[in-house]
């Protein structure tokens, strides 16, 4: 895979932009229900928009800043970093920083019939400002989406709708979170971060640090959502993906154990039989 052109537009951001549209037909896709049409990613933007029209849905993330939005000549909403707005087919917007100001946006484009099941449920009032947060693994998610876009296979493709669908789902629940709520939203937060970082190197400090909170906070907030030491639940939910690696693929012990970060492999085994009961290999040949 090439990496991802970025380029500059002055008319837009004194900053290198990248933008990614759709590379291949609607028609291949798995779920017809639900297309990214395009992404982009727009930091230092100053360009505003006035009366602007849309052909598809889009959402619009900011990461940095503040500026404004108006949607149909209505009221004007004020609009900051962690904020996430919307505009649709038939809408007139106007949107962007203050003048002589710039914010840090990402967008994107999309269409199907899944957004229609979405506003008789979960995607509620659509013409206000959401104020939904910053954190750093929402943007490793939409950077992810990226690659799979600009990927042009048809299954990542995929993979990027449902990751779409996944973070919007999250976003409106935040939005919508009475403040007594606050302490167990960033608990899912973190276990969900744990849950999808199991083959990448995760230590305390950077766990925390993605989350802005303390080493000790994060300690505190595992233990009481799960039960255990955060390292305790970590070995936990590597030795259950092994589980599944023993029983679904071939890979030979030893590979599975440097995936999850184990490049001693007999103190792999030794955690998989306390954890599991036997050693790696008695599990798959029993299994």
């Amino acid at each position: 895979m090439t990496p991802m052109t970025r380029f500059l537009d002055y008319m837009i951001s004194p900053q290198p932009i990248r933008i990614v549209d759709l590379k291949i037909e609607s028609s291949k896709l798995s779920i017809p229900s639900l297309t990214i049409k395009g992404m982009g990613h727009l930091p230092g933007r100053t360009l505003q928009r006035s009366h602007a029209a849309f052909d598809s849905w889009a959402f619009l993330y900011i990461a940095g800043g503040s500026g404004f939005y108006r949607l149909n000549q209505g009221p004007l909403q004020q609009v900051e970093k962690g904020c996430l707005f919307f505009v649709f087919p038939g809408c007139v917007v106007d949107f962007g920083p203050e003048e002589g100001g710039h914010w840090d946006e990402y967008y994107v484009r999309f269409e199907g019939s899944r957004i229609q099941e979405w506003l008789g449920s979960w995607l509620v009032q659509i013409d206000i400002v959401k104020r939904v947060g910053f954190e750093e693994a929402w943007i490793a998610q939409l950077d992810a989406m990226f690659l799979l876009l600009e990927s042009g296979s048809p299954t990542q493709i995929d993979q990027a709708a449902l990751q779409l669908e996944a973070l919007l789902f999250n976003w409106m629940a935040r939005s919508k979170l009475p403040q007594c709520h606050a302490a167990t939203s960033k608990a899912v937060d973190v276990l969900q971060d744990i849950a999808t970082s199991l083959y990448t190197p995760l230590n305390a400090e950077q766990l925390a640090n993605r989350h802005h909170m303390a080493v000790s906070t994060l300690r505190r907030l595992v233990s009481q959502h799960t039960g255990y030491p955060l390292h305790d639940y970590i070995h936990r939910l590597k030795m259950e993906e092994t589980k599944r690696l023993l029983l679904s693929t071939d890979l030979p012990i030893k590979e599975i154990a440097d995936a999850l970060g184990y490049p001693d492999e007999s103190y792999f085994s030794r955690l998989f039989k306390k954890y599991g009961g036997l050693a790696p290999n008695h599990y798959r040949k029993r299994s």
